[in-house]
């Protein structure tokens, strides 16, 4: 295979399948019916035309008849007149119509014809449309269904473009932001660990960390000692608590002296 032949094989390869990505069947069934029914309206006016010929041949036959009884009658006068030429020249026209009559006759029955068939060949051809008009609706129909349940699946399924793309843009956000919080703890423990200098001030040093951290612990250890000494009820209770009561108890003993000074 030549390489010309092989360029236009992929061309038509890729503008058949750009064609069927871009072909609509709804659009495809609905521009069938608009033919058909172009068709059939075609075939309905040749219906009109020939009877309307049919009907102008009838006018021509009625005319004409009317000329040969009138002729008719001019031939009888004129016997009983004694005109025998006069009766014989009506008579010879009335001959002349008479054929002509025979040949509008023959006409009219062909035409008759014609118009029968094409009469039942425009009601074959409508019950068709109609049929083809209720199919076309139930495969559009069909295909909207179908359509729409694929496009739910792909949703679904993450495999459309749409989805693929927002699917895309939500990861490529939450690699930016584990990067970024990862940045924002590392430049923390350069902080915390004096291997950075905090241009603002805020920052602690490491002695300073440490006092905070052993301030906490202690807290949380007085904490936990008064807790367990009020459920065990007579224990032995943090000293900052019992210093703070006998505090208070000194209060109240040295209240009384005061009052028997004043007295």
């Amino acid at each position: 295979m030549g390489i010309l032949q092989r360029m236009s094989m992929l061309f038509r390869a890729k503008a058949d399948k750009a064609l069927d990505r871009a072909e609509d069947p709804r659009e495809t069934l609905d521009y069938s019916y608009k033919k058909q029914l172009e068709l059939l309206q075609k075939v309905r006016r040749g219906v009109a035309d020939v009877a309307t010929s049919r009907k102008r041949i009838e006018v021509q036959m009625t005319q004409l008849q009317g000329q040969s009884d009138k002729l008719q009658q001019q031939a009888q006068k004129a016997l009983s007149l004694g005109r025998e030429d006069l009766a014989r020249e009506a008579l010879t026209r009335r001959s002349g119509l008479s054929n002509q009559i025979a040949d509008l006759q023959t006409q009219h029955q062909a035409l008759q014809g014609e118009e029968e068939k094409l009469t039942l060949a425009a009601q074959r051809l409508q019950a068709k449309v109609e049929s083809f008009r209720t199919k076309k609706e139930t495969i559009k129909a069909s295909y909207t269904a179908a359509e729409a349940q694929t496009r739910i699946g792909e949703a679904f399924s993450g495999i459309s473009e749409e989805m693929s793309d927002v699917g895309l843009a939500v990861q490529r956000a939450e690699d930016k932001t584990a990067t970024m919080q990862a940045r924002a703890g590392a430049i923390d423990e350069l902080l915390a660990s004096g291997a950075l200098d905090d241009p603002t001030g805020t920052a602690k040093d490491d002695i300073s960390a440490e006092l905070d951290r052993l301030a906490s612990t202690s807290d949380v250890e007085l904490e936990l000692a008064r807790m367990k000494g009020e459920i065990t009820g007579g224990g032995e209770a943090p000293k900052q608590i019992g210093s703070q009561t006998e505090s208070a108890a000194e209060g109240q003993d040295a209240q009384p002296q005061r009052e028997e000074g004043q007295l």
